[in-house]
């Protein structure tokens, strides 16, 4: 049985069958992916970030709705990593990666805070040791409140080539869980976790991530 073989059993297993046709979408993802990265990557190189990708995602789903759209952009964000550190795609602007356990708060935040700040000035992802299932909603009320959009965010799990890619890694919280390369900056926040606390202290959280990206923002762009 090979990769695509398994992904119906696999879907069945989780108790999440409704993929229609899982095989046939991921094999359709892993040409169109192909075809965007032609000359880059083998098309066996990106059906196997394919296929990692959703059972990355699957291990986490409770719901399938979006699942089909977050492989999609969780499989094209590790090959565009994986392309940056392997010096074949350029890196214009300086690349963060955010780590928390769950990717489902103050990574989630500091992301986002981070891109709308730098104007572009920056790249940023986000990732989790162990990723949660979904954003905390206190998390995303409290991002609401500053006029900051998360409703197309998802967690996603560590992987190692957007740790690679990354000039600036910086965790909250994750333990020993984030590898280390040399030749990357390594920043550890102090700050609590929002996924049990009411809304008041969710944004005292969100307030001191502003203050720490206002802190990076003037060490990478000025």
């Amino acid at each position: 049985m090979n990769g695509l073989d398994g992904v119906l059993d696999l879907s069945e297993r989780r108790g999440l069958p409704g993929l229609a046709y899982p095989k046939r979408y991921l094999q359709g993802l892993a040409d169109e992916l192909s075809a965007r990265f032609s000359g880059t990557f083998s098309h066996e190189t990106v059906q196997r970030y394919v296929l990692e990708s959703y059972v990355a995602l699957l291990r986490s789903a409770t719901v399938r709705a979006h699942l089909a759209t977050r492989v999609s952009r969780f499989a094209e964000e590790r090959l565009t990593a994986l392309a940056q550190a392997t010096g074949t795609v350029a890196r214009p602007v300086p690349e963060v990666l955010f780590v928390c356990e769950r990717n489902a708060g103050r990574s989630q935040m500091a992301a986002v805070m981070t891109a709308a700040l730098s104007a572009g000035r920056v790249h940023v992802r986000s990732a989790g040791s162990s990723p949660a299932a979904e954003l905390s909603p206190a998390v995303v009320e409290a991002m609401e409140e500053i006029g900051l959009d998360l409703g197309a965010e998802f967690p996603k799990p560590l992987t190692d080539d957007v740790v690679q890619a990354a000039d600036v890694v910086v965790t909250m919280g994750c333990g020993d869980a984030c590898p280390i390369y040399p030749g990357k900056r390594y920043q550890d926040w102090v700050l609590d976790d929002p996924e049990s606390l009411p809304l008041d202290e969710v944004r005292r959280v969100r307030d001191e991530i502003r203050a720490h990206v206002d802190q990076l923002l003037a060490t990478l762009v000025g």
